[in-house]
């Protein structure tokens, strides 16, 4: 591959042969059913070949049709297994492997950015990205003060490709239905094409992810790395190594699946409330489970060495130290929603609400903050009867999130004739709420394919405004300003 492909009329054609290609492997299979083949034989042919044709046709792409695939790579737990299996390995890929830039182009952007002598500021630096994404691709190298560090390059022209992407992909959106039964695409695209430049911005970038690694600096939990230089198109972090969290989804042990699942969730609740951000691309390409730290450990030997990246990237290697003290590493602040003042309480006080079954109470609160309007009439006990399957979660001690409780509730929702399905029609998503709403869907998706057992009421006393009584709040606040409350019983 030469370059990024920007001309329009370029990817517009790659990008069409997809709903195409759908439709061309639909009638192959018609044929192959005439002529004797077997439905779930052919089904699963045709289901391989639309799996292959999507991974290289948006993973070549890149821009937004890449990204477009990352997003719905989260979701591939809602399928029927015997649909999700073709496309799970396909969508996955794109989480962690995209066909690279050419050395050429790449060492141009750093010319361009880094200066000429671009060079000197490197002690070594590896022309094999070892990650490509959706506008731009991660070299490792060792900088000019000794330490090891990700150079992320914008791929050029990544920004019009980006755009042209997500308009294309707006318009058959609802060809792309049948890749995630039930959802609706084209809001999902919508919301990606309005972050555009957001994504393109690397100095706003960093500014998210310094925050982030100054507010987690001390935790034992969770590593953000810290950000070393930044330049238009090009930007330096600090180096971890760890495991993909997509390695832990394939061949992850028990305990390293629960820790990674807990940790994720920790991030998604706590985050907000620290930094006043919220991280808003959680797909598994952006998290890694680093070993435990070997000063936390009781007996220093049987840690695994977290520079040596035999230990930190063999899965199997890690399954005897601490489990319970694997840390989260965190990448990617590219797109972040902000919280001024962490995650709204609106959300707490209505899952705690609709914990105590007061279904009055839960659609007033949902009525004034405009998930109902005023010109729709809903039954209180309906909505209740429609939110208490979700919340199911939050209602015991731990959670074992599964590929199978997803596809329930998806099928729930999504099956026409389904109360539930009636009713969600009529209810609203506010602007205000898109991106958390997005993030949420997109984290119980990875602890769904993790299969994890995940302590989620823990996070949430800990964390969500809200969901704790207001006196209890009020108390904890008072006794030890600063602490969550669930710290306080323990």
């Amino acid at each position: 591959m030469s370059d990024l492909p920007r001309k329009a009329v370029t990817r517009t054609a790659k990008l069409a042969a997809l709903p195409l290609g759908f439709a061309g492997r639909a009638t192959w299979g018609l044929g192959k059913r005439i002529g004797g083949k077997s439905a779930e034989l052919v089904a699963r042919e045709v289901q391989q070949r639309t799996a292959d044709q999507l991974f290289k046709v948006l993973g070549e792409l890149k821009g937004g049709a890449m990204k477009l695939g990352q997003a719905l790579s989260v979701f591939e737990s809602a399928l029927p297994e015997e649909v999700a299996g073709p496309y799970r390995a396909a969508l996955t890929k794109l989480q962690e492997a995209a066909p690279p830039m050419p050395n050429s182009t790449v060492h141009a952007v750093l010319a361009e950015r880094l200066g000429e002598d671009w060079r000197e500021l490197f002690l070594s630096f590896e022309d094999k990205p070892s990650a490509a994404a959706s506008i731009g691709q991660v070299h490792r190298a060792v900088w000019h003060d000794g330490r090891d560090v990700a150079v992320k390059v914008q791929y050029p022209g990544a920004g019009e490709a980006l755009l042209s992407d997500l308009t294309q992909l707006s318009r058959f959106a609802r060809l792309l239905g049948p890749l995630v039964p039930g959802m609706d695409i084209k809001p999902l695209i919508t919301e990606l094409r309005d972050r555009v430049s957001e994504e393109l911005d690397y100095e706003q970038e960093a500014r998210s992810q310094r925050e982030h690694a100054e507010k987690f600096a001390d935790d034992p939990d969770v590593v953000v790395p810290g950000v070393v230089h930044q330049s238009d198109q090009v930007l330096v972090t600090e180096w971890i190594d760890g495991v993909p969290l997509a390695d832990v989804i394939a061949d992850g042990t028990a305990e390293q699946r629960d820790r990674a699942g807990q940790l994720l969730a920790r991030f998604l609740f706590s985050g907000p409330a620290r930094t006043g951000l919220l991280h808003a691309d959680p797909h598994p390409g952006n998290f890694r489970l680093l070993p435990p730290d070997p000063a936390e450990l009781t007996d220093p030997a049987d840690a695994e060495d977290p520079a040596d990246p035999a230990d930190a990237e063999d899965i199997d290697g890690a399954a005897g130290a601490g489990a319970d003290r694997w840390r989260l590493g965190v990448l990617d602040f590219g797109t972040v929603d902000r919280l001024p003042g962490g995650l709204p309480q609106t959300i707490g006080n209505s899952l705690r609400l609709t914990l105590q079954g007061d279904a009055d109470a839960v659609y007033g609160l949902l009525r004034e903050e405009g998930f109902v309007k005023d010109s729709v009439d809903l039954a209180p006990d309906a909505v209740l009867d429609y939110l208490q399957p979700i919340i199911e979660p939050a209602l015991v001690e731990e959670f074992a999130f599964s590929r199978g409780w997803m596809r329930n509730q998806a099928a729930r929702i999504a099956d026409p004739r389904s109360p539930a399905h009636q009713l969600g029609k009529q209810l609203n998503l506010p602007p205000a709420y898109l991106l958390i709403h997005r993030v949420t869907l997109s984290t119980i998706g990875v602890l769904c394919q993790l299969g994890a057992t995940v302590r989620l009421r823990e996070e949430l006393e800990s964390w969500l405004p809200g969901f704790l009584p207001q006196e209890e709040e009020e108390w904890a606040e008072e006794e030890c300003p600063g602490e969550a409350p669930s710290e306080l019983a323990t």
